[in-house]
């Protein structure tokens, strides 16, 4: 199981993590690594990963756009799910997960926010993602699912493949 700690704009979530004693010293065992979106931490399973998220909770609320956790390569889910999955076990993760929304990152920023048909696969939104250079799939619980929203509006940039890479 893997975290994917999504940073707020402006922020260096990899240094501010290491800046702090209380967050190296939770995070001592992980060896986060730092990606152009944020960090990605390693975990043993779905309830380390839980527990780290809620050590961290202080840092993710001030730092942390979204925290999600990797159910498969290019395919994470969101932490209401996960605690959904885990704790309430009202939900079973598996194929066609019918909640599901697409993320698309331009030089490590999330800018777009676009949800998925049930059934449908990455390859039938590439017109939403022109300008994007690298997209992930998010499994998500029904009231996460909303109208696609554009995260950050800059200037427009040239079209780049995506694709189901992690940022």
């Amino acid at each position: 199981m893997n975290i994917l700690l999504i940073q707020r704009e402006g922020t260096d979530l990899h240094h501010t993590f290491f800046s702090s004693e209380t967050s190296r010293m939770v995070l001592r065992f992980y060896h986060p690594e730092k990606k152009r979106c944020g960090v990605y931490i390693s975990c043993a399973s779905l309830s380390s990963a839980l527990s780290l998220v809620a050590e961290l909770r202080w840092y993710i609320r001030r730092y942390v756009r979204e925290p999600l956790f990797e159910f498969q390569p290019g395919i994470f889910f969101t932490h209401q799910l996960a605690q959904d999955v885990y704790y309430e076990r009202t939900a079973v993760l598996g194929p066609g997960w019918k909640f599901r929304k697409l993320y698309g990152f331009r030089d490590g920023k999330l800018i777009s926010s676009v949800p998925m048909s049930p059934g449908s696969t990455l390859e039938e939104y590439h017109q939403e993602y022109i300008g994007v250079s690298r997209s992930i799939e998010i499994w998500c619980t029904e009231d996460d699912v909303e109208e696609g929203e554009l995260v950050a509006d800059d200037e427009p940039a040239t079209a780049g493949p995506g694709g189901p890479e992690t940022p």
